[in-house]
C-alpha cells in the first residue's frame, strides 16, 4: 500500500472542516470573514484542483447575479492576506491553506496533467535554505513562491 511522504498534503480535508477552522481563526483574530469572503472561500475548499478568479466569478453569479472581478479579487485578497488561501502564481490559481492557524510559506508541486496541486509542509526547511542562499548574496527577500511542475503519481500511472 502506498504511503504518503512526512509534510505531504493532497487536496482530501473537508470544505465545511476548512471553513469552520478559517471561521475559528478569523474569531481569534477579530477579522471579519463576511458572506462573500466565505463563499469564495467555500468554493476554494470544494474544488478539487486550484481554481482561477474568473472560474470563482462564474460561480458566484449563480447566487450574486451583479458579481464583478473586483468582487472576486477582494474577497481573495482577504483570504490571501490573512493566510487561509495560497496563490500558485505560474497557474494563476488559488488553493485552500492546510494551516490557516500558522504563517508559512510552503513549496507546491503541480500536476500538469490533471492540474492538482499538492502543499509540502517541510517545516520552513526549503524557505530557510532560500533565505540562506539569498542572504549570502546580500538580497532581502520579501516573499517566497516555489513551484514544482511535473506529473503527479496517478497521473504517471495512467499514461
Amino acid at each position: 500500500m502506498a504511503t504518503t511522504p512526512k509534510g505531504v498534503h493532497h487536496r482530501h480535508r473537508d470544505a465545511a472542516g476548512i471553513v469552520r477552522e478559517v471561521e475559528h481563526e478569523c474569531d481569534a483574530r477579530s477579522l471579519r470573514l463576511t458572506p462573500l469572503r466565505r463563499e469564495v472561500l467555500v468554493l476554494i475548499a470544494k474544488a478539487r484542483k486550484p481554481v482561477k478568479a474568473y472560474d470563482l466569478l462564474e460561480s458566484l453569479r449563480d447566487s450574486h447575479a451583479g458579481a464583478a472581478p473586483p468582487t472576486v479579487y477582494r474577497a481573495l485578497d482577504f483570504l490571501l492576506a490573512n493566510g487561509f488561501i495560497h496563490k500558485l502564481e505560474s497557474i494563476n490559481a488559488f488553493v485552500f491553506c492546510q494551516h490557516p492557524a500558522e504563517a508559512h510559506q510552503v513549496p507546491f508541486l503541480i500536476c500538469d496533467v490533471c492540474e492538482g496541486a499538492t502543499e509540502v509542509c517541510d517545516d520552513g526547511a526549503i524557505a530557510h535554505l532560500i533565505e540562506q542562499q539569498a542572504n549570502g548574496f546580500g538580497f532581502r527577500a520579501k516573499e517566497q513562491t516555489l513551484e514544482v511542475h511535473g506529473v503527479c503519481k496517478s497521473c504517471a500511472a495512467a499514461a
